[in-house]
């Protein structure tokens, strides 16, 4: 019968211990409450003839060398 009752408490206590270590973070505090979050504008890639800085970069290395662009 004690060990019926030792069993039962055990089963309790692993059962918080193990529903406290879900809900706390990384960090040991507890997470916040989940908000939506917006959804992301979609990542625009620019060619490098397109991109202004990679054209003046170029620019100014030609300058640099002498007119050669490569």
């Amino acid at each position: 019968m004690v060990f019926l009752v030792v069993l039962v408490m055990a089963v309790v206590v692993v059962a918080l211990v193990v529903r406290a270590a879900a809900n706390s973070g990384p960090e040991g505090r507890t997470r916040p409450d989940r908000r939506p979050q917006r959804p992301r504008e979609p990542v625009r890639f620019v060619a490098p003839d397109d991109d202004p800085e990679f054209l003046r970069e170029l620019e100014r290395r030609a300058r640099r060398d002498g007119g050669s662009p490569a």
